[in-house]
């Protein structure tokens, strides 16, 4: 079952690939340095920004389908300069990954395309900092979450149900006197 809503559960792949893409690049041209094969070692950074472009593809989505259900929740502004944010790291990240593609190439070429490409992961993940920041903000300043903890409630059935369990589980910690008040309505 997927998570609802799934975007912030989508994002955290951009940004451990964008963190690893700069290290995985700065690595591979050091081993190419060290006489590895240069298209094996340069794979690695490759298939990292692929998939740097496609979990951001893939958070830029999810994002927009939620979007309207949040726009009564934040600040048009605020939601405005996520999206715009996170647009901008989507195309950076598919520029990214041509030129780190470029880098499998031979010769002069391809040796300027690997250091160009760990250049620009490393100013990829600054963009996506502002990504992430923007996005923060929406949840912990503006309240993006309200939008979804009002139906993420439950029934009173589902809320009675917890609360059962709860019980339950004070009692097997020691009989219920846990010290702290419920307010059971």
């Amino acid at each position: 079952m997927l998570p609802d809503p799934l975007h912030p559960a989508v994002v955290h792949f951009p940004i451990v690939f964008m963190l690893l893409l700069p290290l995985l690049a700065l690595g591979s041209l050091w081993a190419i340095r060290r006489g590895r094969d240069r298209r094996l070692a340069w794979a690695v950074p490759v298939a990292c920004a692929a998939a740097l472009a496609a979990s951001a593809w893939v958070a830029v989505e999810t994002g927009q389908s939620q979007e309207e259900k949040v726009e009564d929740a934040v600040a048009e502004g605020a939601l405005e300069s996520h999206e715009e944010s996170a647009e901008q790291f989507l195309v950076l990240s598919g520029v990214v990954l041509l030129i780190t593609g470029a880098g499998l190439l031979r010769g002069r070429l391809g040796g300027a395309a690997r250091v160009a490409a760990a250049v620009g992961a490393i100013g990829l993940a600054a963009a996506g900092a502002r990504v992430g920041h923007t996005g923060g903000k929406l949840v912990y300043q503006y309240g993006a979450a309200s939008a979804y903890a009002q139906s993420g409630a439950g029934t009173g059935e589902q809320r009675s149900e917890l609360g059962e369990q709860e019980g339950m589980t004070t009692e097997r910690q020691g009989g219920g006197g846990s010290g702290v008040e419920r307010d059971d309505d």
